[in-house]
């Protein structure tokens, strides 16, 4: 059992009814996704699957009368999960969302970072989601790559000179539709530096959390190049190979929570 972007789905409940409309087997999915239902007998039959923050399913299935019976595999939609998000003033939970940047580091292997400490709102107008609007501001100095050394280099004039600009910010003010995505163009505000940037955007799904709120669910991603922000430090090494890269691939995950519920 997995989700629209192939996440296991713990805890789902799967229901086969015989073709007269009983039950015959009950499972419950462990943390990989997976379930088995014992002793199904032969024939047609309707699979039900059920899980918390998901659109129920039900799909027709044969049970041969030898052999094993594998049910394949089986996606589920988040509940809320139209094209558009619901309008309202959305808060990013930055506990559970995520910016990372990947750079490529000596012409090798990729060095990934993350930003630690960043805030941010999503405002999407009723009636016309183009008009959606996003600001997020992001704390320079929460860069973090798994290396103390590496890091404090970063935070550096050479990179992202914090003591200066203690601040990325990013705003948006509309999005569009572009075949079969959506793009998300804003401005990105660093080392003091605005320039244009397009994201492409993607909108998960919404649900109520367990505290009694509502939640949606976006994914993002872009490609920066450093020396559109005056961010042009590099060393070469051996016969002219960059320590850095130019281009950064940089992907979000943003759950966020609507005010007001």
């Amino acid at each position: 059992m997995l989700t629209r972007e192939g996440w296991p789905v713990a805890g789902a409940s799967v229901t086969l009814l015989g073709a007269d409309g009983a039950q015959v087997a009950r499972a419950v999915t462990g943390g990989d996704g997976t379930f088995a239902l014992p002793a199904v007998p032969p024939g047609p039959a309707t699979m039900l699957v059920a899980a918390p923050a998901h659109e129920p399913r039900a799909s027709s299935v044969v049970v041969p009368a030898t052999g094993t019976w594998r049910a394949g595999e089986v996606r589920l939609r988040r509940q809320g999960g139209d094209d558009v998000p619901p309008p309202g003033v959305w808060v990013i939970d930055t506990a559970h969302s995520s910016i990372t940047a990947t750079a490529h580091h000596l012409g090798l292997s990729a060095v990934h970072g993350r930003f630690t400490r960043f805030t941010g709102v999503i405002t999407v107008p009723d009636g016309d989601v183009t008009a959606s609007s996003v600001e997020v501001e992001i704390d320079a100095s929460s860069i973090d790559t798994g290396n103390a050394q590496r890091d404090e280099h970063l935070r550096a004039a050479d990179f992202l000179h914090v003591a200066v600009h203690p601040a990325l910010r990013f705003r948006a003010t509309g999005v569009r539709r572009a075949g079969g995505r959506w793009v998300l163009r804003g401005e990105l505000t660093l080392l003091e530096t605005t320039r244009p940037v397009e994201l492409e955007l993607a909108y998960t799904g919404s649900g109520p959390d367990p505290w009694g709120g509502t939640r949606a669910a976006f994914t993002a991603t872009c490609e920066l190049h450093r020396d559109d922000f005056r961010m042009n430090w590099n060393q070469a090494v051996g016969i002219g190979v960059a320590v850095f890269g130019t281009t950064l691939k940089v992907a979000i995950d943003v759950q966020a929570v609507r005010q007001g519920g």
